[in-house]
């Protein structure tokens, strides 16, 4: 008995010696959303089971998409993974600065992944990034302020309806805004939305010649709309508001309706983070008419830069991070409303699941979304929210500090599309598009 004990005791030393031997410390690039920051919380569970440690570099939206794509064109080496989306992915696995991610383990489970998310996370049907979050974009909106402006919410509204519902709603004695939107500038933040919002209005970046078409009465509507409603119904400084700055808002009572990602419902509807959270209703994203609703689609994911010197430790963390047993993990901590959304067809079945008050008009909005028709006219780019070629995030940015710069009151609409129409021919001209 006591020499068993001594050969297990052995064994022991053994395994632990080899796993310190092999221990990786990743470093990773993150956004500082709330599933995010929840996964950091996590992360002992991963370091338990496999002996690594992580250390995180966590930013903000337009700060992370900065840091990571210039580390990635200088092959910087600065992360082993990073948070990345839709539009970046197939790009830069195209170009081969990522790992593909086509060894992952059975359990993981790839096939399991929503179709929608897969064919946006891969480049010639190699995934090149996992979802750890899956999103389109809809409406979340204060039930009791609904009803007491005498309104009822379509489950598929249009623009006009949801302009009336907000100056109903809006009660500036008590800080209640009717709508609370995205102005910020970013390609990502305040852009994707107003893209996405022009989309619905008939408008589109690029004619099939790839000609800026800011110039066309479609993007004059869209803008004008979207000033003159959030002038009238919006929050102060609405023109630096992004994702985090609305979702406090909405969180904090002063908010009657905001359009955003789906994935943001899981905060609004938290009783330990919402003081709204038992009043909060869904409906799909507004659209005019034309066939084309204003919603995106899109996936927070996790990437392996190809320079890494820790690519099966990578590799693990990617498997943990987007895993059902991850999802499993954060419901048994946190409760089947706080898992990763979007990403898993399992989740959609998952009886625990299924009767989540949003978990339905999440899956709705995610599957209406269509990245290769998503304009009224012909259009010679894929996506919703932006436009899937290499220098389409430069421009936006640019764009969008324009529109932007007009939200605040620095120029008028006008002058915004005439500069966007000007910078996008030249940047498009010069990349040899034209």
């Amino acid at each position: 008995m006591q020499l068993k004990k001594l050969v297990v005791a052995a064994a022991s030393v053994t395994l632990l010696s080899t796993s310190l031997a092999t221990a990786e410390t990743l470093t990773i690039a993150t956004v500082n959303n709330g599933d995010m920051i929840r996964m950091q919380g996590l992360t002992d569970d991963f370091t338990a089971k496999t002996g690594h440690n992580v250390e995180w570099v966590t930013l903000e939206e337009n700060v992370l998409r900065q840091r990571v794509t210039t580390d990635i064109t200088t092959k910087g080496g600065a992360f082993d993974i990073m948070t990345i989306g839709m539009y970046e992915t197939p790009i830069w696995g195209k170009n081969g600065w990522l790992v593909p991610l086509d060894d992952l383990s059975a359990d993981y489970n790839v096939g399991d992944i929503l179709p929608a998310m897969a064919g946006g996370l891969s480049h010639d049907g190699t995934l090149f990034a996992a979802p750890f979050y899956g999103e389109s974009s809809m409406i979340m909106y204060r039930t009791d302020l609904m009803e007491k402006a005498g309104l009822t919410m379509p489950k598929a509204p249009s623009w006009a309806f949801i302009a009336k519902a907000a100056r109903e709603m809006t009660d500036r004695d008590n800080e209640i805004n009717g709508i609370c939107l995205r102005g910020k500038a970013g390609w990502g933040e305040g852009g994707a939305f107003i893209t996405a919002m022009s989309n619905s209005f008939g408008a589109r970046w690029f004619d099939e010649n790839w000609n800026a078409q800011f110039d066309t009465r479609e993007w004059s509507d869209t803008l004008n709309f979207y000033f003159n409603m959030m002038s009238d119904s919006g929050p102060a400084g609405f023109a630096t508001n992004g994702f985090n700055e609305n979702l406090s808002l909405f969180q904090q009572g002063k908010c009657g309706m905001w359009i955003d990602a789906t994935v943001a419902a899981s905060f609004v509807t938290n009783p330990n983070d919402s003081t709204v959270a038992d009043s909060v209703g869904f409906a799909l994203a507004p659209d005019n008419g034309m066939g084309v609703r204003s919603n995106w689609l899109w996936a927070w994911a996790l990437a392996i830069p190809a320079g890494t010197q820790k690519e099966e430790a990578a590799k693990q963390f990617v498997e943990w991070a987007t895993s059902n047993g991850y999802i499993e993990l954060v419901a048994e901590n946190e409760g089947w409303a706080n898992v990763p959304p979007g990403a898993r067809i399992s989740l959609y079945e998952n009886a625990n699941y299924k009767d989540i008050p949003f978990a339905k008009m999440t899956l709705e909005s995610i599957l209406s979304a269509d990245p290769n028709n998503s304009t009224v006219d012909a259009s010679p780019y894929v996506g919703i929210q932006f436009a899937a070629i290499p220098e389409f995030a430069g421009i936006a940015t640019d764009v969008s500090q324009e529109f932007s710069a007009a939200y605040a009151g620095q120029q008028t609409i006008a002058e915004a599309l005439a500069k966007a129409q000007a910078l996008t021919n030249d940047a498009m001209e010069a990349a040899g598009y034209r």
